[in-house]
């Protein structure tokens, strides 16, 4: 393991906060508490409020291009101003509230749900010294904020007054209490061997390099990317992305939830989603992709942001990707997929990080023998119970007529 110069004495990696605290600075005594926290607050909305835009954009660019089709190429250039249009678009369109509706729950049903999205960004590392806040129980806080986001899907369907928007609320509260435990037990081995559920302590925890340039990222571990591929597929399905985005189905329900909703309030709901994308692929960089922490010893002067916004864009790149190739479940498929494959897939994964973990003085040849054990644990179980779920329903034979 390689020991590194300290960083905290590099420009770029505390220009931020020189700049808060110069801005501060000027104030009055008084004022410097609350502002500090109104700037933090800012910054966040800001810099993911742009994202949010620039994703819709990069989403229908990259859809377009596996479609053979431009995608937006003609507001700005190369259609950068696209989002800017849209944004205008949905401030400017008529906003239809049934006559039934319960006209309060149907106001707050979006607002409530930007504002769940949005609490997650609290507690992520953005980099060495840029926490928003800090928690001893941070991790707890991000999936209680998360979890809450499905008392507003309930609001809106069940405030709509209409029954395919109650029933499409029903469907998608199914969807999210089913995937929301195998997302809770991945994160779970990380935070034993951790031993803490701050985000902080658990992106140090993977700090260092074997031979400077092997990270110690719990990725790179048996468990830890099994954990990781259970994370990002149950967030797949708690943002409501292909192939998982059955609440919005419109050639089943409409527009499932949202079908009393248009204007602003419906753009909403779009942006909760892509902010709880964001948030969820954040907190995966946090527990399996080393937060911050640059992937090699020499690429320390790179500023540790930088490495946690590079990790957060690749991931994103991933859910656009996925949503391009692979087509929409049907609601049997995803409960089966839940509880018969990666909750147990889940559990098991916590006895192969009790394992690692008690395993972790073996040296020589020991060492071999604890990454075949790990690796037999991860993949044995993922290979009978993936025949046992696909057994009678795949492969489909498919029989064409004859010309």
């Amino acid at each position: 393991m390689i020991a590194v110069a300290p960083t905290s004495d590099r420009f770029l990696e505390v220009a931020p906060l020189q700049l808060r605290d110069w801005f501060i600075g000027l104030l009055p005594q008084s004022l410097r508490w609350i502002t500090s926290g109104l700037i933090t607050v800012v910054a966040i909305l800001a810099v993911f409020g742009l994202l949010f835009a620039y994703l819709t954009l990069a989403e229908r660019k990259i859809l377009g291009r596996v479609q053979n089709r431009p995608g937006p190429n003609r507001t700005g250039w190369f259609g950068l101003l696209q989002p800017f249009a849209d944004g205008v678009k949905a401030l400017t369109k008529e906003d239809v509230v049934p006559r039934d509706a319960d006209q309060v729950l149907h106001y707050l049903a979006p607002v409530v749900l930007v504002a769940l999205s949005l609490l997650g960004f609290a507690v992520l590392p953005f980099g060495r010294h840029l926490v928003p806040v800090e928690l001893d129980a941070a991790v707890l806080y991000f999936f209680a904020a998360g979890a809450a986001t499905e008392l507003a899907v309930f609001m809106a369907g069940w405030a709509s007054r209409n029954k395919y928007s109650l029933l499409a609320a029903m469907r998608a509260l199914a969807q999210l209490i089913s995937y929301e435990l195998p997302l809770l037990l991945s994160f779970v081995p990380v935070v034993m061997l951790a031993g803490t559920l701050s985000t902080t302590e658990i992106v140090t925890a993977q700090g260092g390099w074997t031979g400077g340039w092997i990270p110690h990222w719990y990725v790179l571990t048996p468990w830890g990317f099994a954990g990781f591929v259970i994370f990002m597929i149950a967030a797949l399905a708690e943002s409501n992305r292909s192939p998982f985005d059955l609440p919005e189905a419109e050639s089943e329900l409409i527009a499932g939830h949202l079908t009393e909703y248009s204007g602003f309030k419906y753009a909403l709901f779009f942006m909760a989603e892509y902010f709880g994308m964001c948030a969820l692929s954040g907190m995966a960089v946090t527990l399996f992709l080393g937060g911050w922490q640059a992937p090699c010893a020499w690429l320390e002067f790179i500023p540790s942001y930088a490495w946690f916004a590079g990790k957060l864009l690749v991931l994103l790149l991933g859910f656009m990707w996925i949503r391009a190739t692979l087509p929409r479940l049907r609601m049997d498929q995803l409960t089966r997929l839940a509880w018969k494959f990666l909750v147990p897939l889940a559990l098991i994964n916590l006895g192969t990080a009790a394992f690692w973990s008690l395993t972790a003085g073996w040296t020589g040849p020991l060492q071999l023998v604890r990454w075949a054990v790990a690796l037999a644990l991860v993949v044995t179980p993922f290979v009978v119970m993936g025949r046992r779920l696909t057994a009678g329903v795949a492969p489909r034979t498919y029989r064409y007529a004859a010309s």
